[in-house]
């Protein structure tokens, strides 16, 4: 289970926040054609994998930076 996180690249505001046990199908599926969300379409434009410590244990985040269309 990890924390995956859309962004907006250009003004780095945060699209949506979940929780997937399916990273791999995620960030593929957001490498597609498009991403729709309720305030818009938008494209992949690349991603990270963030690292961090919480309540001892170090987790980890996918981020999946998208461009608005």
């Amino acid at each position: 289970m990890m924390n995956v996180i859309f962004i907006e690249a250009v003004s780095g505001t945060e699209l949506l926040q979940m929780v997937s046990h399916d990273v791999a199908g995620i960030l593929a599926a957001a490498q597609g054609e498009s991403v729709t969300f309720p305030v818009g379409h938008f494209k992949y434009e690349f991603h990270n994998l963030d690292f961090y410590e919480e309540d001892g244990e170090i987790r980890q985040e996918l981020v999946i930076y998208l461009n608005k269309i």
